[in-house]
């Protein structure tokens, strides 16, 4: 036979094959140049705004840069199989990340695989990672509390549903052991967290997710890990995908909490990548819309309401600052943007007082809007009490000697203040005890108590209350509030507690 003979055979050959098979277009590019996790991609002129694209191998990329002679691509995996020649195909979908129930309990990575060895994520709905957040007519003002189960926090900087708050501090301060104690804080509630922890070192990823396991908190609980060894890719859109996730609970009516484990890290992977795109540096080599990257990734929290679910995204970010350095340029900025801050000081850690938290540059700015009744009642005395005795303590350090009688009472009350809020980590509070307790203190009960003696008088007092006087506990959990006959009967507790020999 001829050759072009073999040729016509191979041609009919081909078509009997692909008879009847679909034909599709797809828009396709070449690959120019790629390193560092980038690839600048020719072609691809239908390409949108964050839409996956497909390289040979299966590696996705994300389509980031939109140029006039080409598009530069995040590649989302290794890149090392990826090399100038390849062809990259647009996949028509922009970034998205499966979302639902079937992720409660599991570890996942930005893009929802699942990396803790349990199986495929039984779920089919996917969400985008990035959207426009709530408008202000589908919002509400926040009213209800996400209880952290932290004494200090409940009653002086209260977080709300639907709140950002920001948890700022050195490096080892007890940021992320604050968002461990409000999840497992969570257990048997209706709140769903989501913990993303973005450029962390995959054995504390690990020593979390062990954590959350052993107190049972991984029932409500899903983890988005991008560790330090993913590409920064993977980092910089996995707090979006977090959100995305919380944001399908919140759109069912239900209650989800967000926790951004830190921000400053996944600053610097979005420096990282805009400098290797070529785009323009600014400030600190930080690129020009660095605000922009965690106001649109913040405001997405909103408490809904009644007409559009009533649901609701409660974000907890967390910033690195680099020795006690707030007014820093990524601080500065999330600060704006927040409700509010936790501010935690390695002086106050490193003395004891733990959670470290500055009463004095920490704020709500929901406040008690976002309290029950009854916490309401002790933490309004207990913000006095405590700005008095910071007062006093200035003026007292240069000698006690001529301090009047009710000036020395106040400092000794500030001092035993000062232990009540001392709290072990992994030991959240239910409300009635942070009630029952701060009760005691305010009203005078702990003043005869010698301060090293303070948190066995609580311990017992919490244990004796529970067990001779139940009925004062059931009112403040029905109630929310401390009413009057409440009061009587919590007053006659603590009498009869004090006259035992227990504490």
């Amino acid at each position: 036979m001829t050759t072009r003979g073999q040729d016509i055979v191979s041609i009919i050959k081909q078509q009997i094959q692909n008879f009847g098979a679909a034909s599709t277009m797809v828009d396709v590019g070449t690959v120019v140049e790629v390193g560092d996790g980038i690839a600048r991609v020719h072609g691809l002129s239908g390409v949108r705004y964050n839409e996956l694209v497909e390289f040979p191998d299966g590696t996705m990329g994300i389509a980031l840069n939109l140029e006039e002679e080409s598009v530069g691509v995040i590649v989302m995996g290794e890149y090392a199989s990826i090399k100038e020649g390849d062809e990259v195909k647009s996949t028509g979908r922009i970034a998205e990340v499966p979302v639902g129930d079937g992720l409660i309990g599991r570890v996942v990575n930005p893009i929802g695989a699942p990396i803790d060895g349990k199986g495929p994520i039984k779920t089919d709905k996917t969400r985008p990672i990035e959207r426009v957040a709530p408008n202000v007519v589908a919002r509400k003002s926040v009213d209800t509390p996400v209880h952290t189960g932290i004494k200090a926090i409940d009653s002086l900087i209260p977080i709300g549903r639907g709140q950002r708050e920001l948890i700022i501090g050195d490096r080892s301060t007890g940021k992320t052991a604050i968002t461990l104690d409000t999840i497992i804080a969570q257990k048997g509630g209706n709140l769903i967290c989501i913990y993303v922890a973005i450029g962390q070192k995959a054995s504390k990823v690990a020593q979390v997710v062990g954590t959350l396991e052993k107190h049972g908190a991984m029932e409500h609980t899903i983890v988005v890990a991008a560790n330090s060894a993913e590409s920064v890719a993977l980092q910089y859109i996995a707090p979006y995908a977090g959100c995305a996730i919380g944001e399908e609970f919140m759109e069912q009516g239900k209650d989800a909490l967000v926790i951004y484990d830190d921000l400053s890290k996944h600053a610097w992977s979005y420096r990282q990548l805009s400098l290797l795109l070529r785009r323009p540096a600014g400030r600190e080599a930080y690129p020009g819309d660095v605000f922009y990257l965690h106001s649109r990734l913040l405001e997405r929290a909103a408490k809904l309401d009644e007409d559009h679910g009533g649901g609701s995204l409660t974000a907890l970010p967390i910033i690195e600052t680099l020795a006690g350095d707030f007014s820093a340029y990524i601080p500065t900025n999330v600060i704006s943007i927040t409700d509010g801050q936790i501010y935690l000081e390695a002086d106050l850690f490193n003395s004891g007082i733990r959670p470290a938290m500055n009463v004095g540059l920490s704020v709500s700015r929901v406040g008690g809007a976002a309290q029950t009744k009854a916490m309401r009642k002790v933490a309004g005395k207990l913000k006095l009490e405590l700005a008095q005795f910071r007062e006093l303590a200035a003026f007292a350090q240069f000698g006690t000697s001529d301090l009047d009688k009710s000036t020395r009472a106040q400092l000794d009350r500030g001092q035993r203040l000062t232990e009540v809020l001392k709290q072990l980590q992994f030991m959240p509070k239910l409300l009635e005890q942070e009630v029952v307790t701060l009760y005691a203190i305010i009203n005078g009960y702990l003043d005869d108590v010698a301060v090293d003696k303070v948190p066995s008088f609580e311990e017992n007092l919490i244990r004796f209350i529970a067990t001779s006087h139940p009925e004062v506990n059931q009112a403040i959990i029905q109630d929310k509030d401390i009413s009057p006959e409440t009061e009587e009967k919590l007053k006659k507790a603590l009498t009869d507690f004090k006259q035992t020999a227990s504490w």
